[in-house]
């Protein structure tokens, strides 16, 4: 493999946003809901977007490509004008809050240039520790944080890599795809139409920043607070009452990252194979009801990756495997928040499996359904009740493997172009932390499914061979 090569940082500066705020002069807060509070010590979470272009000359970039990004990040920020200022705790107040509307807003954006292979990063097998020089570092003090900080970096002659790093107290998956999608927007506005000063953002890509009409009966919000304030771990700061996040680990030197792909015909073959095998669990009733969720593409997908990964890493029938899935929370609050409701408002769910059933045949259609009955079940189910057992960081158990799936494949993240194509790769480059992969939709067609994963060279050997054997039966 090759090694971690360096990057060199060209400029590191402070981007504003572009219009003056009816309320000028008045500095302006935002509350945490409780979902916010659940991740307020989370580790930031850290991803890129690759861009192919073929012939990118430093001339064109400086004179082209980086005005025109600083400038539509610039006219982003103007609509979401929270993410322009900085999750703060002031000694005066209960909870932490999003501090905007002064005169410091604004996100650091960094701009590099590397001599490191483009491709090797964006489409081959790679150290997983290569993709870290290109996210950048947050900022965060006991009692300010940034909420957002982005890196573009220049491969001459090959493309441009944007990386973000985000508080995962301020933002969640859907609201990082949300915001880049309207920043590519506006950005491709001023490359194809060549116009001076975008437009309004459509409908759909105006952000909803409302924490009033979010319903807290059970009083979560101070719940999950005072867990943060009565919990260390080894490795964290003796001061709880701080906005630093409990440590990640370090990447392991010995971990390599790549991505797959699941074609609509791959997906419509596991389908197959699992409709084939349902009928040998449960009543016949219970299989028709939970029928559409077992072959849900992000059900299958999620079953399939799983079970290739847990038998490249070594799987034991007496292992157990606890299978998280992250749910959005916005169309099950009561009210429903919207789809473009900008913060953190996801909650995390599992089921605990054997191995020994997933090292069977059918163990593909196991661990499907065993998924969907546990998506099944939260259809009547408040996002409330259990909210108080569910606490951070407590899901950890001794003898337990816990796998987790970052994303889903309605994200839609290849959509953020900005005016020079669409992305050739986007990653999660925080998987290499955790035990987990990435779900995405694919970049070439609708209805296909991209994999990004993190294991030891051999493992990875083994889960392609396993991986596409598998496609084959």
């Amino acid at each position: 493999m090759a090694s971690t090569k360096p990057v060199n940082v060209l400029e590191v500066c402070h981007v504003s946003p572009s219009s003056t705020s009816p309320e000028s002069g008045t500095e302006l807060s935002l509350p945490l809901i409780f979902s916010d509070i659940f991740n307020l010590k989370f580790p930031p979470v850290q991803g890129i977007f690759f861009y192919k272009l073929a012939e990118l000359t430093p001339t064109f970039f400086n004179s082209v490509i980086l005005p025109k990004v600083k400038h539509s990040l610039s006219l982003t920020l103007s609509h979401f004008r929270p993410l322009a200022g900085n999750l703060t705790w002031p000694p005066n107040s209960i909870k932490p809050v999003i501090t905007y509307n002064t005169p410091d807003d604004g996100i650091k954006l960094t701009v590099a240039e590397s001599s490191a292979d483009f491709d090797h990063l964006c489409s081959e097998v790679h150290d997983a520790i290569e993709s870290h020089p290109y996210v950048p570092d947050v900022s965060i003090s006991d009692t300010i944080a940034s909420t957002l900080v982005i890196q573009i970096t220049l491969f001459p002659n090959k493309g441009f890599c944007i990386g973000h790093t985000t508080n995962h107290a301020v933002l969640d998956g859907l609201s990082v795809s949300f915001f880049m999608n309207a920043w590519a927007r506006i950005c491709r506005q001023l490359v194809d139409e060549n116009m001076e000063n975008p437009s309004l953002l459509p409908e759909e890509l105006t952000p909803f920043f409302n924490r009033t009409v979010v319903q807290d009966p059970e009083g979560l919000d101070m719940w999950y607070l005072n867990f943060w304030l009565g919990v260390k771990l080894p490795g964290s700061d003796d001061n709880t009452r701080s906005l630093k996040p409990f440590p990640f680990p370090e990447t392991p030197p010995n971990l390599v990252r790549t991505t797959f792909e699941l074609s609509r015909e791959d997906i419509q073959q596991l389908r197959e194979m699992v409709k084939s095998q349902l009928d040998n669990f449960g009543s016949k009733e219970e299989t028709n009801q939970t029928k559409p969720i077992y072959l849900s593409t992000y059900v299958l997908v999620y079953a399939y990756t799983l079970v290739c990964m847990l038998e490249a890493k070594g799987l034991n029938s007496k292992d157990k495997i606890k299978m998280l899935i992250t749910v959005d929370c916005r169309p099950r609050l009561n009210p429903p928040l919207p789809k473009n409701y900008i913060g953190n408002c996801v909650s995390s769910f599992d089921v605990v499996v054997e191995g020994e059933d997933l090292m069977k045949e059918n163990g593909v259609a196991y661990v499907a359904k065993r998924l969907a009955e546990m998506i099944k079940g939260l259809e009547n189910r408040s996002v409330f009740e259990g909210a108080k057992e569910r606490l951070p960081y407590n899901d950890w158990e001794p003898d337990i493997r816990q796998v987790r799936a970052a994303g889903t494949n309605r994200f839609g993240m290849y959509g953020a172009d900005f005016g020079w194509g669409k992305p050739s790769n986007v990653e999660v480059t925080t998987i290499d932390r955790l035990d987990a992969f990435s779900i995405m939709e694919s970049k070439d067609e609708s209805g296909g499914v991209e994999l990004g994963l993190v294991l030891k060279e051999h493992e990875m050997k083994l889960f392609r061979s396993l991986f596409t054997s598998g496609l084959r039966m």
